[in-house]
């Protein structure tokens, strides 16, 4: 049985390879040949099969001889669409957008444009890094929505576009975080305060604005004498909007604690 089962397997290899030598046999006398024609039905086979990278490269050996005809708007989708499926988001993305720009009325303009803004949210990387294409990616698909007002893709767009906007508030929030881990106290009471304007209703509020209230108060602690009583004022009001907010916060204790010396600080002035 184990004989008859390595039979089995070297055949389907033996097959298996021969249709790829032939495919590149028929590839390599494709990219060789004058014939456009056959290049253009072959360029979309090879699209049909899945063969992005060969497909591609017919496309652009032919699509200068098609160029200002009514094959070429074809091409040039197809062979953005190769770039995406492929994976090759930057080429992809300028290659949908460039098409968006010549064929606006395509039938295949709604796609593309939506496709744009795709490939700039597969290029979104995660928070701590530079978030370029997470707006790029924001402002196409707010675009989209206003191009394309029936797409069938808005609602997608949205789903997307509030993921990114969940990306920018962690990064937002990773970034005042570090001011307080820093001990910049000053600089993280301002970053956290535009943090919290920025993303108003962000999953990282509660702690965020803990974070502000302990960093108003270690920044009143370190201050010279003239300026302490009125930054723990402010660390006082700061602390009722906190218990206004979350009044079962699990940092509630902590937060009475700097109440509590906060107020044992004033009384005493």
């Amino acid at each position: 049985m184990v004989v008859r089962n390595n039979k089995i397997y070297f055949s389907f290899f033996i097959i298996s390879l021969i249709l790829v030598l032939s495919s590149c046999g028929e590839y390599d006398k494709l990219m060789k040949s004058q014939d456009n024609e056959l290049i253009y039905k072959k360029a979309k086979e090879f699209y049909a099969k899945g063969k992005y990278t060969q497909a591609a490269s017919l496309i652009e050996k032919i699509l200068p001889h098609y160029r200002g005809t009514n094959k070429s708007e074809e091409l040039d989708y197809l062979h953005a669409k190769c770039y995406y499926e492929m994976g090759d988001y930057v080429m992809a993305g300028h290659y949908f957008e460039t098409f968006v720009r010549t064929y606006l009325t395509s039938d295949h303009a709604d796609d593309a444009d939506f496709l744009m803004g795709y490939c700039y949210y597969k290029l979104s990387p995660r928070p701590e890094l530079d978030q370029t294409n997470t707006y790029n990616a924001l402002n196409a698909f707010a675009l989209h929505k206003t191009k394309f007002p029936n797409s069938k893709y808005n609602e997608q767009c949205d789903k997307l576009s509030k993921e990114l906007q969940e990306k920018l508030a962690e990064k937002s929030y990773l970034s005042a975080k570090l001011y307080y881990r820093l001990e910049d106290y000053k600089a993280a009471v301002v970053a956290i305060g535009n943090s919290l304007e920025d993303y108003p209703d962000t999953k990282y509020r509660e702690e965020l604005m803990f974070l502000r209230l302990k960093s108003k108060y270690m920044y009143a602690l370190n201050s010279v004498r003239s300026k302490q009583p009125e930054r723990f004022q402010e660390t006082v009001d700061d602390y009722y909007s906190f218990i206004d907010e979350f009044p079962k916060s699990h940092y509630i204790k902590e937060a009475k604690k700097i109440y509590n010396s906060c107020n044992n600080y004033l009384s005493l002035k």
